[in-house]
């Protein structure tokens, strides 16, 4: 018997049971989500010959294109679209699943999923490891993206808890609870000319080269929309997407940028790009822990939530002591300005 009649013969759902794997469907699934087999191979960490081999057994398997790779954006066929859905439903459940078990297991064992924005990366592990101090049997896998693939993992409900710099979208369907600040600042290397000086007008800073975040992210969308209320232009003279990558550049004495004060928290008051004193500065933000509303959040989860809120006074006096300590920097500079004067 040729192996299409003994295919549907079998029925289809036993025939895909028995010829495919989860591995071909979480990389499908990645593929899909992410528009792109370079990223899907370096999210599950696989080579891309690897990628493309799966990919190909699994369209083997279903006997019908999956994707649609004609166009400049790799997007699914209609067959591809439908098994995305169906692969979706099956992990979704399985998440269900998996937090239905760890409930049952109680703090003893089990895994927690945590996606942060990128510059949640300054303070999260912190309370991870306290956390996993306090529950040593916890598996924990931490997700650090930018906000557009913050975005995908929420829609494509990835994780248990979120943390996030500013209240998403509201079509999102989040939960969120605000617990500890999230200060911008105006950042230069302490050669700037304008580091000895106070009180600085938003139009001075508006003369500087700014290193700027990448469009899309919250930062500069704060940044830009402070300008813009007081009528200034923006001087952007290059675009990042790497806090660290712009700290380098502002060392560099390429420009001053606004960042969240966090991006200074293993140097201190005391590295080599500090604070500007900004009229209008700092900018009071706070950092949003979030999860699904429709989402049974296991015990684990539901006890993380609560342990990270706790967390917020700690954090809010980490930032307050270092603001503290660049304002007495800067009265001290003042000082000794007046004496050499």
């Amino acid at each position: 018997m040729p192996e299409s009649d003994a295919r549907f013969k079998a029925g289809m759902p036993e025939y895909l049971i028995r010829h495919t794997t989860f591995r071909q469907m979480q990389i499908f699934e990645s593929i899909v989500r992410l528009r792109s087999f370079t990223r899907a191979a370096e999210e599950l960490f696989l080579s891309q010959p690897t990628v493309s081999t799966q990919l190909k057994k699994l369209t083997n398997v279903m006997d019908i294109p999956l994707l649609d790779q004609s166009g400049k954006q790799l997007k699914p066929t209609k067959a591809g679209e439908e098994l995305y859905r169906a692969i979706r439903q099956i992990f979704d459940s399985l998440s269900d699943l998996d937090s239905r078990i760890a409930g049952l297991k109680g703090m003893h064992q089990g895994r927690l999923h945590l996606a942060v924005i990128t510059t949640a990366k300054y303070f999260a592990p912190e309370i991870l490891g306290d956390f996993s101090r306090q529950y040593p049997g916890i598996d924990i896998s931490l997700k650090v993206c930018n906000r557009e693939r913050m975005f995908e993992r929420i829609a494509n409900n990835e994780d248990d808890i979120y943390i996030l710099g500013r209240p998403p979208k509201k079509e999102l369907n989040l939960q969120t609870y605000p617990f500890a600040p999230n200060p911008l600042v105006v950042l230069a290397a302490r050669t700037h000319p304008l580091y000895s000086e106070s009180n600085i007008s938003l139009e001075r800073l508006a003369q500087e080269p700014l290193i700027s975040r990448e469009a899309g992210s919250g930062i500069r969308d704060t940044t830009m929309r402070l300008f813009h209320e007081h009528g200034l232009e923006v001087n952007v003279r290059m675009e990042l997407g790497s806090n660290e990558a712009i700290k380098h550049t502002v060392l560099a004495g390429l420009g001053v940028a606004v960042l969240s004060l966090h991006t200074l928290s293993l140097e201190g008051a005391n590295g080599p790009v500090g604070m500007l004193d900004v009229v209008g500065f700092p900018i009071e933000r706070k950092w949003y822990l979030a999860h699904a509303k429709d989402k049974e959040l296991s015990l684990i989860a539901k006890e993380f939530l609560e342990f990270a809120k706790e967390s917020g006074p700690v954090i809010s006096e980490k930032m307050k002591k270092m603001r503290d300590e660049f304002a007495e920097q800067h009265r001290n500079m003042r000082k000794a300005g007046n004496k050499n004067g």
